[in-house]
């Protein structure tokens, strides 16, 4: 019989499956004698390794099957759950996340998993786990690279740089190998960026390696010039350098992030193994009623192929565009009939395209589920106590916002983790609970949704960060504090005194700014030193239809989206003051920098003595666009610039109006 019909679908259920059995096991660990917890946890091992049999998918089902006589020892209390054995399963689920994201990239890759295998054998056997040998077991390739760290090598090799894995051995007879490894990490580190070591930075101080280590490093040196440097430092006796490629050392993504090319319509429950067993959006256990109730609701949805609804939102958008067009007819040719008419079809479009809009929706709880295993993993790597609260995980966002969002929370979750939370014990010198928590939270704010990463740990050094902005050349005089905070945001801004594998490479941040303005976001950070940190995330709900405001700069047509403006004032010109060599309002008591978009674009404007002043908040900042005319309000469809123009940051997009003129849309966070 002919299984790949079938190949979506398995995806689809695996990934929801694993990232079932990812939370389920998480919730193992804190209640270790739940039993329904242990039941439902089985059942969904049991149903991946049947799919993975029925596929042809042999090495998936033989691990499952390994992973379920586990199980089913905890379910007969024949073992007891323990942070090591689920740092085991936690491997194993990892493994398997690797072979089904292979499969979906259609690759033929085979999978080395006896080591796993044979943990989870001894365990089922009653042997103790070693709990040196899980944690070392991570590292053993070299190329055990985690999502943060595979976006800063794609990113450095997006701008041309080299990224080499430099693995370095000290003669047999070295005395201080700690110094001498330290002497290799700090003289790379001045001709590159250090992207991870292995082993870990703290294992190199303490002299925990036997006499061979490795460091990845992104530079603009070529490799014989790094094995050079290295050289020449004493008691070495070997380096080698190899060039790493994303491609080839790229891990699996998380299952959450497998791109199938399905989603439920109307974010509808599917269940996963058709007996109505798991809710795979939901990681608390159910009882019998309420997983009746969900696979009867299973039944009143479909799945629908992605390219289908991204189709059907562009015919919208057409619609949308014509709609406007024949406004424009009606309005030039007086023809009351038509307008009655074009007044129903109005209504119609904007019907249909609420529509369109909810079907594209999905609750970010998609991105949201993977963090709980993050931070317990964090908490180990750091040895800190850190509990995670996710509040708003049903907040919406559409389905494009979803894909891309994820990565930036994770820079965001590891930072705090890293430089936020204290250590236990300096968080019980200071009063403080020695567990440090991380909320990660979500709501809908007008037309934007906001999400919020913040701790309860030190917060921001304001003076350190001065210091290091002095250092990079950046005058921080006259600044607000407000201002200071958000330089953090700068490439290559860290003020971490220690570079650690998690974080303080002065990568993240940048890689953050710039993710969210690429989605027309925007990122704020506001601390508290002693309370902690907050990152506030604004996005748009949709990035396809909005309301926009049409105004003129000299010649030129341009639309700004209603979501950033506050209000729209009419001045003279000579009203606009200058302080320290800036265009500035003084509005309601409050000064407002001014922009002058003419300048900003290079275009000449309008000689003329009144001009317009579009006020516009993008997060915690607020300026002052100035402009030459207004044309009033409209909905637009935003369409993609083009390869050719991809990289102009001064727009988000372009937009067809009813006399079939081509504007562009202004990035506003660009500008402010």
């Amino acid at each position: 019989m002919d299984m790949s019909q079938y190949l979506d679908m398995f995806l689809e259920e695996s990934a929801e499956n694993l990232q079932y059995l990812n939370d389920g096991i998480l919730a193992l660990e804190k209640n270790p004698e739940e039993k329904e917890t242990i039941n439902s946890i089985f059942r969904a091992a049991h149903t991946l390794k049947g799919m993975a049999g029925s596929m042809g998918f042999s090495d998936i089902a033989e691990l499952t099957h390994k992973m379920e006589n586990v199980l089913d020892k905890f379910r007969k209390d024949e073992l007891n759950v323990t942070s090591d054995v689920v740092s085991v399963l936690f491997k194993c689920l990892d493994a398997l996340e690797n072979m089904v994201n292979a499969i979906q990239e259609g690759s033929d890759e085979k999978f080395d998993t006896k080591e796993i295998i044979e943990m989870l054998e001894n365990i089922q056997s009653g042997k103790p786990v070693d709990a040196k040998k899980v944690s070392e077991e991570k590292n053993v390739s070299g190329y055990d690279l985690n999502d943060y760290d595979k976006e800063i090598i794609k990113q450095a090799q997006e701008k041309n740089y080299n990224v080499y894995k430099i693995d370095t051995t000290l003669y047999k007879d070295c005395v201080l190998k700690s110094s001498r490894a330290f002497l290799v990490y700090k003289t790379l580190e001045e001709n590159g960026e250090l992207i991870k070591t292995i082993p870990s930075t703290e294992d190199l101080e303490q002299e925990n390696f036997d006499r061979s280590f490795t460091i990845m490093l992104i530079t603009e040196k070529n490799s014989d010039e790094i094995k050079n440097i290295v050289m020449n430092i004493s008691e070495i006796e070997k380096v080698e350098v190899t060039e790493l490629n994303i491609e080839a050392t790229a891990e699996a993504a998380p299952a959450a992030e497998i791109k199938t090319q399905t989603v439920p319509v109307e974010n509808a429950n599917v269940n996963v193994n058709g007996n109505g067993n798991i809710n795979s959006n939901n990681s608390n256990v159910k009882t019998d009623k309420e997983e009746d109730k969900t696979n009867r609701k299973a039944h009143q949805s479909i799945r629908v192929d992605l390219e289908r609804l991204d189709k059907f939102m562009n015919l919208v958008g057409e619609l949308v565009m014509h709609r406007t067009r024949l406004e424009q007819i009606s309005t030039d040719l007086k023809m009351t009939e038509l307008h009655e008419t074009l007044e129903q079809v109005g209504r119609i479009t904007s019907d249909l395209q609420d529509l369109v809009m909810k079907v594209r929706m999905l609750p970010i709880e998609r991105v949201f589920n993977r963090f709980p295993r993050t931070v317990r993993d964090l908490s180990k790597e750091l040895n800190k106590e850190i509990e995670l609260i996710i509040e708003g995980e049903d907040t919406e966002l559409d389905r494009t916002v979803i894909d891309e969002i994820g990565e930036p929370i994770m820079h965001l979750i590891r930072n705090s983790a890293d430089h936020g939370i204290e250590p236990v014990e300096e968080r019980v010198k200071k009063g403080k609970n020695p567990k440090g928590i991380i909320k990660l939270m979500a709501y809908q704010e007008g037309n934007k949704a906001v999400i919020r990463v913040e701790d309860d740990g030190k917060g921001l050094d304001i003076e350190k960060i001065k210091n290091k902005a002095k250092k990079l050349g950046i005058e921080v005089e006259g600044m607000s504090e407000a201002d200071i905070k958000n330089l953090i945001f700068m490439q290559g801004f860290s003020t971490s005194d220690k570079i650690t594998d998690v974080s303080g490479r002065g990568v993240g941040m940048d890689v953050v700014k710039t993710k969210i303005s690429s989605l027309g976001g925007t990122v704020d950070v506001i601390s508290e030193a002693g309370k902690g940190t907050a990152f506030v995330i604004r996005l748009p709900l949709t990035l396809s239809i909005i309301q926009a405001l049409l105004v003129k700069i000299g010649g030129e047509t341009f639309a700004i989206s209603l979501g950033f403006i506050e209000k729209v004032l009419t001045m003279d010109v000579e009203d606009i003051k200058k302080t320290n060599k800036k265009d500035v309002i003084i509005y309601r008591d409050n000064i407002i920098p001014i922009v002058k978009l003419s300048n900003k674009l290079n275009i000449e404007d309008e000689n003329t003595k009144q001009k317009y002043i579009v006020i516009v908040k993008v997060g915690e900042k607020t300026a002052g666009l100035l402009v030459d005319s207004l044309l009033g309000q409209q909905e637009i469809v935003i369409k993609p610039m083009g390869r050719t123009l991809q990289n102009l940051k001064e727009y988000v997009g372009a937009t067809i109006l009813g006399d079939g003129l081509v504007t562009l849309i202004l990035n506003i966070a660009a500008f402010v």
